[in-house]
Formats: structure tokens, sequence, C-alpha cells
């Protein structure tokens, strides 16, 4: 659809609006150039006008419209006022939720971790670890870190560029009488600001006995958020869900998230997918199968928690990530990090950070 402003106070009215519309600079002047990059003419192109009327604007059918045109003066040159008007917001709104979208996914700043599981086998080979994780560029992507619990303290404050020490687990109940555990309070004392929480091998996966089920992590992200930390927070499903198909999947991912649905806060959660089938397997799921299923994860946030939560919280994807594989991932547009298992002992770590780095700047 086609319309033309009559005057140039027109013109400065609508730039206006869309000015006033916009809550950040880049979507402003996306926006503008839309509206005014043509001094006089500006077009929407849009599916079939009356498709786009029926199901966006009214019930009107085309009949209606074209009825409406006939009685109406033109209030844009070419254009009657009735479904010109209703075309050019109609467009003008498309546009904009269309632009808020992709803005929305602009300030979702990658997010890359590294898993160290029970690794490394010697304190002697910390500092060489260490050193991998300040050889990344942080300046367009976090990076947290996960060492094993008897080498958090020494690792806590060795980080140079901002990258966080986030421990593989935490307790719900704080300092006590609780054997073998590890308090947020704890964590706080050695400047840590985030932990960890429900990775597949502590739900029980790999014949190791469940540690954690979805209940007490409720529990956990609950607990964590109250002490003022955040979370990474991780869902999946085995091969035997995933051999059914995306919907099985997905299907799986609501019963995990169904609890955490009203804690999901984009400033102190982050989601890491992780297909288990993948883990450590060195298989990796294609990036159209990765994309669609964090797209559907963050269909579900939409959902039941809320569209602003889904726009703004970060997914990760855990799957045997690695240098090679990074970057065909990271072009994937729900794809907003990696947790990275076996690749994040080795100096190729900050190559993966790169690559998301390069994909969402």
């Amino acid at each position: 659809v086609e319309f033309k402003f009559s005057t140039e106070k027109d013109q400065h009215f609508w730039c206006g609006i869309a000015s006033l519309s916009c809550r950040s600079m880049a979507l402003n002047m996306i926006v503008l150039v839309m509206l005014a990059s043509f001094s006089r003419v500006v077009a929407f192109q849009l599916p079939a006008g009356e498709a786009v009327a029926n199901s966006r604007i009214s019930h009107l059918d085309s009949g209606s419209l074209r009825g409406a045109q006939r009685n109406q003066g033109a209030g844009f040159v070419g254009v009657s006022a009735s479904s010109g008007c209703l075309r050019g917001i109609a467009a003008f709104a498309v546009a904009a939720a269309m632009l808020a979208s992709h803005t929305a996914r602009q300030a979702r700043k990658p997010v890359v971790g590294g898993n160290w599981k029970c690794n490394p086998d010697s304190m002697s080979k910390l500092d060489g670890l260490v050193a991998n994780i300040n050889a990344c560029d942080t300046s367009q992507c976090d990076v947290y870190f996960c060492p094993s619990p008897l080498h958090v303290a020494y690792c806590a404050d060795k980080t140079t560029n901002g990258a966080k020490c986030t421990p593989q687990n935490c307790n719900f109940t704080g300092c006590g009488a609780y054997t073998g555990e590890m308090s947020v309070e704890q964590m706080k004392d050695l400047g840590i600001s985030q932990v960890l929480i429900g990775h597949s091998e502590r739900r029980g996966e790999f014949g190791i006995f469940p540690m954690d089920d979805n209940n007490s992590l409720t529990t956990k992200l609950k607990y964590i958020q109250d002490a003022g930390m955040s979370c990474v927070y991780c869902i999946g499903e085995p091969l035997s869900i995933r051999e059914k198909g995306l919907k099985d999947v997905l299907a799986e991912m609501h019963v995990q998230l169904t609890p955490i649905y009203s804690l999901l806060d984009p400033s102190s959660v982050v989601i890491a997918y992780e297909p288990v089938w993948a883990i450590g397997t060195g298989v990796t799921a294609t990036p159209e199968d990765a994309q669609a299923t964090h797209k559907g994860i963050r269909d579900l946030i939409a959902e039941h928690a809320s569209a602003e939560v889904a726009e703004g919280i970060r997914i990760q994807y855990g799957g045997s990530a690695n240098a090679a594989n990074a970057p065909d991932l990271s072009a994937q547009p729900d794809i907003d990090g990696f947790l990275v298992g076996g690749a994040s002992l080795k100096p190729e770590f900050k190559e993966i950070v790169a690559a998301i780095s390069k994909a969402k700047a």
C-alpha cells in the first residue's frame, strides 16, 4: 500500500509519532528511515490489503472497506481517509512490531558459559584453564565458567575480563548441617554473583543418581533470586523423547518450565537448553533443529509467562558446541549463546565467544 503526505507538516507529524513510539535509538533510526527516507513518499509493502485489514485491524470484509473508500474523502493524496488511514496505521503497526522484535533480539547480549564439570584432575592446571577464559573478548558477549566445587574458591577472583565464576550447584537452605552442600551465602562471600542449576547430570542422566527434580530446582531458583544472585537454569530432553519429534520435545520443555514460568526474569535468569543426547557425544543438533527447539521454548515462555519475558530472556544451546559448529549455530535468531562442555577446557573456547559476538553484532 502506498500513501503520500499531503504537506511537509504532515510528514513531520507522522515522523514525530514514529519517534515517540520507539524506545531505543536504533529503533528510532530504522523507523524514521522507513517513514521519511523518500522526501515525500513512504511505501509500506504488505500482503493483500484486505487480508491485512481483516486480520489486524477489524472484522470488516473487503466490500465494507471498498464502501468506506467510496464514501470518504481523501485524507492522504491518492488514498481514502478510511481505508487509507487504516492501512497506513496497519502498516506502521506491523513495521513497528517487527522492528521492536528485531531490537529485542539485538538487545539480548550473547552469553557463553564453560562447564568444566569434574575437571581438571590437578590444581596445577587451573591457571591454564583460567587463561583460556581471560583470552575471551567479553566486550560483546557475557562469559562465565563453572569450576568444580573444590576449585571455585581458587578461581573466583582470577578473571581479568569480567567473566563470572559460576558454581555448578547450590542448596536451597543456606548454611547449616547440610553435608556436601554449598550455599549462596558462601558464594556471595567469595564475590560470586551467579550459579548454575539443573544440569542434566544432576537431574539423573548418564547413570548418576537424580539429585534434583523440577520441584527442588524451583525452590533453588527462588532461593537464588531472593539472595540477589543470577541463575543459569538448565533444561533438556533425552534421546528417547527427541526421537518422537519436536512436539514431544516441547511438551517435555513445558513440563520442566511450568513451575518456573512466574520466576523467569531476563535480568536474573538465563535458560540453558541441553539436548541431553548430544552432551559429550560429539553429536550436535543441526542449526535448523536447534533453532526450531529454541523458538518453541521462546513461544512457550511467551504463552505462559509474557511476550516481554520471552523476547528478553536469553536461551543458550548446550549440545556439544565447539569452534567448528558455533558460527552456524550462532546465526540462528533464537540461539543467544552456548553452554560449552569439553571445548571449554581448550583454547578454542575464545573462538566460540568470538563467533557468536560476530553473529549478533
